[in-house]
């Protein structure tokens, strides 16, 4: 059965919608106590990059891609053929990757999802690792949809960071979207809570400033 659904509907309404639909932003992460990262929408709403080339060289079989975006990569996946599915709660993602050429349902990752426990390869781009706030409950529930052998790909943080934190989107203009939890993991911590849940590290690379992480069930 699916993990509990813990609370991701900011996702799915203004500013992101609308940040999604513009192709650029500005679009922050405002955390309690004020501080902001601001997300990187332009490069979402892109094509594939460099290093977001890496990952899709490395995937194997029936890719999912959880929480996609735009559809980047999904689209790069499609586009050499390989099958691949985005889930993503915002409609305007949904409806960008399905114009872009790719595949893509509107879904929570802890909804029940086509081809649960037969994906070969999941993807957590972006700083999807932080979805819900708890990695490890999502790292249990990724655990659920890929196949024995399966692979996991995930984005890191770049410092060694083990933090969850309540945040809200804001887009720098008065709009801002309701508060939820998010996390931040740098590969460290990752592959500490990886082993908890019974996942293994093996390999990780750096592509220009971003930094990526393949495990597997051990």
């Amino acid at each position: 059965m699916p993990a509990p659904r813990p609370r991701t509907d900011a996702w799915h309404a203004a500013p992101y919608d609308a940040a999604l639909r513009s192709g650029g932003g500005p679009l922050y992460l405002r955390r309690d106590d004020g501080t902001a990262v601001e997300l990187e929408v332009r490069r979402w709403c892109a094509r594939a990059d460099a290093a977001d080339l890496t990952v899709v060289r490395r995937c194997e079989g029936a890719v999912l891609d959880i929480g996609c975006g735009p559809g980047r990569l999904v689209t790069a996946l499609a586009e050499r053929g390989v099958p691949g599915l985005g889930i993503d709660l915002s409609p305007a993602a949904v409806a960008r990757t399905v114009r872009a050429g790719g595949t893509a349902l509107r879904r929570s990752v802890f909804d029940r999802l086509p081809g649960d426990g037969r994906w070969d390869t999941a993807l957590l781009i972006d700083g999807n690792i932080g979805i819900g706030g708890d990695p490890s409950a999502l790292l249990r529930r990724v655990a659920q949809l890929v196949t024995p052998g399966g692979l996991l790909i995930a984005e890191t943080a770049h410092a060694d960071l083990d933090e969850c934190a309540r945040v809200r989107l804001d887009d720098g203009r008065g709009s801002s979207g309701a508060v939820f939890p998010w996390a931040w993991l740098g590969p460290r911590a990752l592959a500490r809570r990886a082993a908890a849940e019974g996942w293994r590290v093996t390999e990780e690379w750096s592509a220009g400033r971003r930094r990526f992480t393949a495990l597997r069930p051990a």
